[in-house]
């Protein structure tokens, strides 16, 4: 299944092995989730896990070794069209964006109130622990 991973989960993934959003980047690693991912959402990741809590944890050459990985097992998307604004975050349409050019099924976040109104693209946002509890998602 193809979705997009909003900066928030993966920031979550990598700071604990305990929640649900760790639990998304091992179902990445098992092949059970493409992300989608686009060079200005790959930025945002990259300056996520430069934010002081990860960079502590995490050495540079992890850091840009865990991009290169999300890049060899991403769908590579490339933006040709540009709406905004539809959602109240810039970052946020640019993870929708990402989602509607790859023909995602869903985007997964924590904060699902941003991304409210995008059914009209035939999306869904999604928090990590409802992906892992829905076996659909995860075939």
């Amino acid at each position: 299944m193809i979705v997009v991973v909003d900066s928030n989960v993966i920031y979550s993934g990598l700071y604990s092995r305990r929640g649900a959003s760790f639990q998304i980047l091992r179902a990445i690693r098992n092949n059970k989730l493409v992300p989608a991912i686009s060079v200005a959402l790959l930025e945002e990741y990259c300056d996520v896990m430069g934010r002081p809590a990860l960079a502590e944890v995490f050495s540079r050459t992890e850091r840009d070794a865990f991009a290169d990985y999300l890049c060899s097992v991403g769908l590579l998307t490339e933006i040709f069209f540009l709406w905004r604004p539809f959602l109240k975050d810039p970052k946020d349409d640019m993870v929708l964006e990402v989602a509607v050019a790859a023909g995602a099924e869903l985007i997964i976040t924590h904060n699902i109130k941003d991304f409210r109104g995008i059914e009209a693209f035939g999306l869904n946002a999604v928090q990590p622990d409802v992906v892992l509890k829905r076996k659909e998602y995860l075939k």
